[in-house]
């Protein structure tokens, strides 16, 4: 049976891989930062039962090591890797061709057919009931992907963990900002913000009409995210207090297209701001450009035009279906 732990129990191995190059290199912040990292992510399944089981002290130390991250993040800074030679990788590009894209398209591929076959996945005891299947496919999908990576360049198994670790120290603490600012989302809907937002939004628009409510809602996904860098940061706000209390209960809207286009319209949002700063300055940093904001400024033209075309979606299929 596969289950979700073994891959994140993989992926800490990977960091952990990671913090003990950094150490050996005496680079401390970033090997502390990698091996706290790499016992959050290794421990998470733990971390739940006890919490479960009602024991609160492993949850409460999670929570410690986060801070203990955000005070190591600071004094990180990006190491100069050997890459192999130009001519040597223009030599590798022109012999693979368009076939460097496979291991790429293999990863949404076979995400798909694994969330098509999920439920015969899990009736057959093949992924554990209480598993997300998309999550598992993704998971597989990825170490599929790199082993096909490694058969078509030739390479052996180790050089996936030399090339992992050389694009986590480039990327450094950017690369947990994903799932931070989604984790960040969780708790401010528990929180009561969504609560908030949907009493400030009734008291601004007209909350009978469908117009105003689209609009509040695809905006607030742009503009949250905007803020907040992430849209899974913003849906769980905007849905919890615009979403449900006003499309879906009040104006009838269709759950899973408001959901699907919601996000849609959140990641225009991702485009245009720097604290997406995994999506937006991290490229800058390694294409060394001048203007810290190029990457931004070229997307600004398909934000825009996105998002226009989203509201539209919005507004037509949400009540149509």
């Amino acid at each position: 049976m596969i289950h979700l732990g073994y891959f994140y129990g993989l992926l800490a191995l990977l960091i952990a891989y990671t913090a003990l190059r950094n150490l050996r290199e005496r680079r401390w912040r970033a090997a502390g930062f990698w091996a706290v990292t790499a016992l959050l992510i290794g421990s998470g399944d733990w971390v739940l039962a006890r919490d479960a089981a009602g024991d609160p002290l492993p949850a409460q130390c999670a929570g410690v090591a986060v801070l203990l991250l955000a005070v190591l993040a600071p004094g990180m800074q990006r190491p100069a890797l050997a890459e192999a030679p130009l001519e040597q990788r223009l030599a590798s590009a022109r012999r693979l061709g368009h076939r460097l894209f496979v291991p790429a398209l293999l990863i949404p591929l076979i995400t798909v057919l694994v969330v098509i076959a999920g439920k015969w996945l899990t009736e057959s005891g093949l992924i554990g009931a209480d598993d997300s299947v998309t999550l598992i496919g993704l998971s597989l999908a990825s170490v599929i992907a790199v082993l096909v990576a490694l058969r078509m360049g030739r390479a052996p198994l180790p050089t996936a963990a030399r090339e992992g670790r050389r694009l986590l120290d480039t990327m450094g603490w950017a690369a947990l900002l994903p799932l931070v600012l989604a984790t960040l989302g969780g708790v401010f809907a528990a929180s009561g913000v969504g609560d908030a937002v949907s009493a400030l939004v009734t008291a601004v628009i007209p909350s009978d009409s469908r117009v105003a409510c689209v609009l509040a809602y695809g905006l607030g996904m742009v503009l949250f995210t905007v803020i907040m860098g992430n849209a899974f940061a913003a849906f769980p706000v905007m849905t919890a207090g615009i979403g449900l209390p006003l499309l879906i209960h009040e104006h009838g809207a269709n759950a899973a297209i408001l959901g699907s286009l919601g996000m849609l319209t959140g990641y225009c949002g991702t485009l245009l701001t720097p604290m997406a700063a995994n999506f937006n300055l991290v490229p800058v940093a390694l294409l060394e450009l001048d203007d810290p904001y190029a990457v931004i400024r070229a997307q600004l033209p398909t934000a825009l035009g996105l998002m226009a075309v989203n509201l539209l979606l919005m507004y037509w299929l949400i009540f149509a279906f």
